[in-house]
């Protein structure tokens, strides 16, 4: 992808993907890469920021006599996730705008 993800728009698609199911690393890694190119070396820091600004709590879990570390989103995260969503949607229609690529609600929305 030509365009690269910058921290907050990164956190949003974390916290989206952990909204909805807890995740541990791994997995949430893979989910990340089916859309953009990342490493778990860029991830673990933001998994370690969204936790420390409270946006999503750990706890381990076993697996074949392992423990895995999911990560479940807090409430202030979904508010955090919501603003973000607001705000990606304001940021897009712009972006869309400048480069002539906008679409009208109706067009948006589906046939329904």
């Amino acid at each position: 992808m030509t365009y690269q993800l910058v921290a907050p728009l990164l956190d949003a698609c974390v916290l989206g993907i952990i909204a909805q199911e807890d995740s541990y690393g791994y997995t949430l890694t893979q989910k990340v890469r089916e859309m953009v190119d990342i490493s778990e070396s860029t991830l673990y820091p933001v998994l370690r920021r969204l936790t420390k600004d409270q946006c999503l709590i750990t706890y381990d879990k076993p697996f074949q006599g392992r423990n895995r570390r999911y990560y479940a989103i807090t409430d202030y995260g979904r508010r955090r996730l919501e603003f973000y969503q607001k705000e990606w949607l304001s940021y897009k229609y712009n972006v869309d705008a400048l480069l002539g690529t906008e679409v009208t609600r109706k067009e948006g929305q589906g046939n329904e």
